[in-house]
This record gives structure tokens, sequence and C-alpha cells, in this order.
């Protein structure tokens, strides 16, 4: 049986996982969920690793266009047809 993001037991089909749900909801059975907290420490600091390596990695001008981009995509200006 699959299990969850939190160790959860879960039935692998879609039937069984929808009575599961079903069963759950009514209370018909007792979910048991565990509160132990996942390690991220590692993947936290192999992410933080890549961002500085591709950072350095990358030319100021290239940077300075991909900052462009995000600034676009976020406030919804078009910065190439404003400087033409």
């Amino acid at each position: 049986m699959p299990t969850g993001p939190r160790g959860e037991k879960r039935p692998a089909d879609v039937v069984g996982c929808a009575v599961m749900v079903a069963k759950i909801a009514t209370g018909e059975i007792e979910e048991e969920l565990t509160t132990e907290p996942q390690d991220t420490g590692p993947k936290r600091s192999a992410g933080k690793k890549g961002g500085k390596a591709r950072a350095d990695a990358l030319t100021p001008e290239r940077r300075a266009e991909i900052a462009a981009q995000g600034a676009a995509a976020r406030w919804g200006s078009n910065t190439d047809s404003e400087a033409a």
C-alpha cells in the first residue's frame, strides 16, 4: 500500500482511495497523522548552493535580462514594447 506525504497508508487504486476518503469524512474510520517534522535540511542547502552557482555562471547582462523578465511577469509590464 502506498504512503502519503506524512507516511499515512493510502490505497493505490482510485476507487479504494475515494472510499477511504468518504469513510474518513463520515468518521467511520480515524485517520492517523504523524506530526514528525520532515528533514528538509539537505534539500534546502543543495538548492541554496545551486542558486549561487547559477548566479556565478551567468554574465551580468544575462542576469539583467532574467531580472527584467521576472519584473515584467510580476508587474504585467512589457519592457520590450516600451523600449521600442
